[in-house]
């Protein structure tokens, strides 16, 4: 998996849960006071023409439609005033979540490895170049499940800014050339079946589309 840009994209993903006040609230969730985060691993890119494949066993898998700030240059405990330096583009990301697998693991005070780790959890746009996005505090991002409008959020609602999320995980994590931080999804997630075909967008900037498949 490449964004053509940085040759070594792939080697951390981060991602950021609850970013979104809306989000939180319609999964029954506090919101955070300070950036709630998990990983996830290269495995899981898969790009334009590959199919998401719904793990087995889940029977609740939702879609999560979210920017990804992608960090040009390795960095670490960095101030918020000098976090953008280091982004050098963006994807739009969908983070695949396996619903059941999460709130079992919630119960039990498991990690979430099944739930959001699975290969194909992550379906990535091209590289969209910085310039692209000169305010990525202030885009919209969209999802259609089968045409159906689910998701309609704006970056500007997110509770941590992406200057405050680079620089608070540099605090604790070195940040290399071709990480990638995923920001957080707004409100409107729901579950996607085999034979769904998801789409999401930026408009005005890109749009992606993939098919689901049930794994067999």
């Amino acid at each position: 998996m490449s964004f053509t840009k940085f040759s070594s994209v792939g080697r951390k993903i981060f991602a950021v849960g609850r970013n979104y006040a809306d989000h939180a609230a319609e999964l029954g969730n506090a919101v955070p006071t300070k950036p709630l985060l998990f990983m996830k691993p290269s495995s899981c890119y898969i790009t334009a023409g590959q199919p998401i494949e719904i793990p087995l066993g889940c029977q609740d898998m939702h879609h999560e439609i979210e920017l990804g700030a992608i960090i040009s240059k390795d960095c670490k405990r960095i101030k918020e005033e000098d976090a953008m330096k280091f982004v050098g583009g963006y994807c739009l990301a969908l983070d695949m979540t396996a619903r059941d697998f999460q709130n079992e693991a919630k119960n039990k005070g498991n990690p979430w490895t099944f739930a959001k780790m699975f290969d194909t959890s992550l379906p990535v746009s091209e590289f969209i170049p910085k310039e692209k996005i000169p305010q990525p505090g202030d885009i919209s991002l969209w999802c259609k499940v089968n045409g159906e409008l689910r998701q309609n959020g704006e970056t500007k609602n997110m509770i941590f800014s992406l200057p405050y999320l680079i620089a608070h995980i540099s605090q604790y994590f070195t940040l290399q050339e071709g990480d990638l931080i995923l920001t957080g999804t707004p409100a409107g997630v729901g579950p996607v079946k085999s034979g769904d075909i998801i789409t999401g967008g930026i408009p005005d900037i890109v749009e992606i589309s993939f098919n689901v498949e049930q794994r067999v």
